[in-house]
């Protein structure tokens, strides 16, 4: 066993898991966005969540042979002597470089140097910035919000350039979409580090919010208790959002620089 062995398994271990994290988000956007088609399109919608949920379940089946082999390769570089509470120190150690790992890509990647970072529009917002965009036109049946990515501003046509960083489900390139957006149909999110400049929304409030683990926002309703601190996650019930079996609609937790004011005339 050698540790280039060992070092090939865990690459492969990791990239099986992130390919994994990107099959659940899309699944979870098909659920979400099957409550707002009608019953002529859920086949199409059904036929693609079988079709992920086949991939996801082959990446679980990867991932566990994957895990195996690891084991295998790991066991053979240490001594009977080695694996003490040493060795789940120096997981743990792992574990810690590879969450800042993961931090420090989100942060390079949202201060890209393709966008010179300088506030747009006097608006506050800048390239790179993630906000909430409203991606259907002002007399559509339903509006539907998602979140983006900002790449610029066109000074010419006063509008925004941004990208959903989602893959195109409908499509089989898997290509990210762009749009050019004016200023009414986009609203930026609290700065996550900034907890003391996010609005305060009290219980019996109407928001606009992100649904978890997607990147499509709808509408939903604050419920108590009373947030202590404004960096305290929200409580909400999102419209529609029924389950078999249960009474009511059930409370969902979401980070409080995922929740907007619910635009005037917002419609659902």
């Amino acid at each position: 066993m050698t540790l280039e062995g060992a070092n090939v398994q865990l690459k492969e271990l990791y990239r099986l898991r992130k390919e994994q994290e990107t099959v659940i988000k899309r699944i979870n956007r098909f659920h979400a966005k099957l409550s707002q088609v009608g019953p002529e399109q859920v086949e199409k919608y059904y036929d693609q969540l079988r079709s992920h949920y086949a991939k996801a379940k082959l990446l679980a089946e990867s991932e566990a042979s994957a895990s195996s082999l690891c084991m295998e390769q790991l066991a053979g570089l240490l001594t009977p002597g080695q694996i003490t509470l040493n060795g789940r120190k120096r997981a743990d150690a792992g574990d810690q470089k590879r969450k800042r790992m993961k931090s420090d890509a989100d942060s390079s990647r949202l201060s890209s140097p393709t966008f010179p970072r300088t506030p747009v529009a006097n608006s506050g917002i800048v390239p790179g910035d993630q906000v909430a965009a409203r991606v259907t036109a002002d007399d559509a049946e339903n509006h539907e919000w998602i979140v983006v990515k900002v790449t610029r501003y066109d000074r010419d046509t006063n509008k925004y350039e941004v990208i959903d960083e989602e893959p195109d489900d409908d499509a089989e390139s898997g290509q990210q979409r762009k749009y050019k957006l004016p200023a009414s149909c986009i609203i930026p999110f609290p700065k996550k580090a900034d907890a003391s400049s996010a609005p305060e929304f009290l219980p019996g409030s109407q928001v606009l919010a992100v649904y978890p683990h997607t990147t499509a926002l709808y509408k939903a309703s604050v419920v108590g208790p009373h947030r202590k601190k404004r960096s305290d996650d929200y409580l909400l019930e999102f419209d529609g959002d029924e389950e078999e079996g249960t009474d009511g609609l059930p409370k969902r937790q979401v980070s409080f620089y995922h929740v907007v004011q619910l635009p005037d005339g917002h419609r659902q």
